[in-house]
């Protein structure tokens, strides 16, 4: 944070003031959240669950460089808990047996879904490890 004009003496801790735009970010993230479709919000609310569960030091998320295995994983683990709670199956065929359907293969059974999952895992993800870093102690 750079100041224009030096700090009055009374100003000891100078640093606090760097508190406000944190909680600025998170105002607007929240409403930036609120825009999101139903099952766009549904997934946010899995991912941040499953975030929370790893968010303690010498979790793999705060790792230098965290396991793509892993990442993927929990995309999958996610994807299905979704899929289980719609009641809808993956996108298998649309009656068109000649046609080629990428979404018919079996390493992609819905790739969009899992797509938008790990997009949001990865960006949640992203968010806190720099809040981790923010906020650990270098003594």
């Amino acid at each position: 944070m750079q100041f224009d004009q030096p700090l009055p003496f009374y100003m000891a801790y100078p640093y606090l003031l760097t508190i406000e735009p944190g909680r600025d970010q998170e105002r607007d993230l929240q409403v930036m959240r609120s825009y999101y479709s139903r099952r766009a919000a549904k997934i946010q609310e899995k991912v941040d669950r499953e975030c929370d569960r790893m968010e303690y030091d010498g979790s793999m998320m705060f790792d230098e460089y965290p396991d793509k295995f892993m990442m993927e994983h929990l995309c999958r683990k996610i994807e299905k808990e979704i899929i289980d709670e719609e009641g809808s199956e993956p996108v298998q065929g649309d009656g068109m047996e000649g046609a080629v359907n990428i979404q018919a293969s079996p390493n992609c059974k819905d790739c969009d879904l899992r797509d938008l999952i790990g997009v949001i895992l990865f960006n949640e993800m992203y968010r806190r490890r720099c809040r981790h870093r923010r906020r650990r102690r270098y003594f």
